[in-house]
C-alpha cells in the first residue's frame, strides 16, 4: 500500500496483493453484516456483494467530500474470474439433461427465451433513453439471469471496449435484480397456489429433494488438489487460446472466461465417457466458490459509483421494466407451459429468483414455498440444473452477439 497527497486529498494505492487483501476484508465484513441483518440473508445477497458495495460507498463519500481517492490493481481479478467460469462448465453433463426429461427441456427453452427478451428490453430502452446500447446489454440478461458473476465479467469486458461505467452498471443492476427476484418470486407463487387451489403431488421430505448425490465429500489431499488444479489450468489455457483466436482471426469479442467455460463443458462430457480423471465435485465447487468470492470482492470494492449519476434514471427505467416483464412472463406463460399445477407454481418462484438474481435466490424462493405447502422433487431438479449451467448455452451466444453488434 502507498499513499500521497494532492488537491483532491489523500490518494491511497493498493498493489495486486493489497487489492486481494482489501477484497477479502470486505468479504468478511459482508459476512458479519449478513449474520446480523436477517433481511440480507432472506434475499440471498452474497457477503461479497454486501461488503464490496459498502467499501464502494465509503469511496464515493471520500470523493464527494474531497477527502481522497483509492486506486486498486485488479490484475488478478481476471484469472479468478476465468477459474470460476471454468468450474461452472465442469458441472455440465448430458446425463443431467436425460434425467430431467421433457419438463427440463421445456423449462430450459423458456429460460432461453427469457434471456433473449431481457437483452432486447435492455438494448431497446437504452436506445430510447439515449444511453450506450452496451449499457443496456449490461442491464439485460448479463446482470438479471447472469447475476453478479456474469455482471462482473462482462462489465469488465465492455469497459475494455471503452464504455465508461459498464462494470458499475452491471453490478448495480445485478444487486437490484437479487432484491427484486426475492420480492417477486415467493408472493407470485403463493398467489398462483391460492388462486387455482393447487395441491402438491408426491410430497417428499426436505432432505430427500435437497440432497446432491454428485457432491460426495471426500478427503482433500495434496495429490487431489494438484491434479484438479492442473486440469483446470490446462482447460483454461485452451479456452483462453480459443477466445484469442476468435478475436484475432475473426474479430469476434469472445471473452476468455467464455471460451474457458465452453472448453470445460466439452472436457467434462468427454471425461464422463472416457474417465481420464476421477473428478471430485466437492473440490471443484470449493475452488469455484473461492474464486467467485475473491473475484467479486475485487470487482465490487473498485466500483466507481459516481459514474451512475448520469445513468440513474435510464437504468431505473430499464430495471423496473425487467421486473415487469418477469412478472408477466412467468405468470402468464411459464406457469401454463409448465403444466399449471403446484410444481409449476414453485418453478415460477424459482425462475423469478434465478431470472432476476441467481440460482441461490431461486432455491430460497422455492424453499419458502415448499416449506409452507410441501416439497416435491421436480422443481429441485429442474430449476438448479437450468439456472446453474444450462441457461448459459442460450445466454452466452445472445450476450456475445449483442456486444459484437454494438461495440
Amino acid at each position: 500500500m502507498n499513499f500521497s497527497f494532492n488537491d483532491l486529498g489523500i490518494l491511497f494505492g493498493f498493489d495486486m496483493v493489497g487489492t486481494i487483501a482489501m477484497g477479502l476484508i470486505s468479504l468478511f465484513v459482508g459476512k458479519k453484516l449478513k449474520e446480523k441483518l436477517v433481511f440480507l440473508d432472506r434475499f440471498g445477497i452474497p457477503a461479497a456483494v454486501i461488503g464490496g458495495i459498502l467499501f464502494a460507498l465509503v469511496h464515493l463519500i471520500m470523493k464527494i467530500c474531497h477527502i481522497g481517492s483509492i486506486s486498486y490493481d485488479t490484475t488478478l481479478q481476471t484469472p479468478f474470474m476465468v477459474v470460476f467460469f471454468t468450474t461452472i462448465g465442469l458441472g455440465s453433463s448430458i446425463a443431467g439433461l436425460k434425467k430431467g426429461g421433457k419438463l427440463l427441456v421445456i423449462f430450459w427453452i423458456l429460460s432461453g427465451i427469457m434471456t433473449f427478451m431481457q437483452t432486447v428490453i435492455g438494448v431497446s430502452l437504452a436506445k430510447v433513453t439515449g444511453i450506450n446500447p452496451l449499457l443496456g446489454v449490461m442491464a439485460g440478461s448479463v446482470s438479471m439471469s447472469g447475476g453478479h458473476g456474469s455482471a462482473g465479467a462482462f462489465g469488465q469486458t465492455i469497459e475494455e471496449l471503452g464504455v465508461t461505467g459498464g462494470l458499475t452498471v452491471a453490478l448495480s443492476a445485478a444487486t437490484f435484480g437479487l432484491i427484486a427476484g426475492g420480492l417477486l418470486g415467493s408472493p407470485l407463487a403463493v398467489h398462483l397456489i391460492k388462486k387455482f387451489n393447487l395441491k402438491p403431488k408426491d410430497v417428499v421430505n426436505k432432505e430427500e429433494v435437497q440432497k446432491k448425490d454428485d457432491t460426495e465429500k471426500r478427503e482433500i489431499t495434496l495429490s487431489s488438489m494438484m491434479s484438479h488444479v492442473s486440469m483446470l489450468s490446462i482447460v483454461m489455457t485452451i479456452g483462453i487460446a480459443l477466445s484469442t483466436l476468435l478475436k484475432t482471426k475473426f474479430g469476434i469479442a469472445l471473452p476468455s472466461y467464455v471460451g474457458a467455460m465452453f472448453v470445460a463443458i466439452i472436457f467434462n462430457n468427454l471425461n464422463i465417457k472416457f474417465k481420464w480423471l476421477d473428478m471430485d465435485r466437492n473440490l471443484i465447487n470449493i475452488i469455484g466458490e473461492t474464486s467467485l468470492n475473491i473475484f467479486l470482492s475485487m470487482a465490487l470494492i473498485s466500483l466507481k459509483l459516481w459514474e451512475l449519476a448520469a445513468l440513474a434514471i435510464p437504468l431505473l427505467i430499464i430495471l423496473f421494466s425487467q421486473v415487469l416483464f418477469m412478472w408477466l412472463y412467468t405468470r402468464f406463460i411459464v406457469f401454463k407451459a409448465m403444466g399449471g399445477d403446484y410444481d409449476a407454481a414453485v418453478m415460477v418462484s424459482g425462475m423469478c429468483g434465478s431470472g432476476l438474481g441467481a440460482t441461490t435466490n431461486a432455491m430460497i424462493n422455492m424453499g419458502e414455498i415448499s416449506g409452507k405447502y410441501g416439497y416435491t422433487v421436480n422443481p429441485y431438479l429442474i430449476v438448479p440444473l437450468t439456472g446453474a449451467f444450462l441457461i448459459d448455452i442460450f445466454q452466452m451466444p445472445v450476450i456475445i452477439t449483442a456486444i459484437n453488434m454494438f461495440k
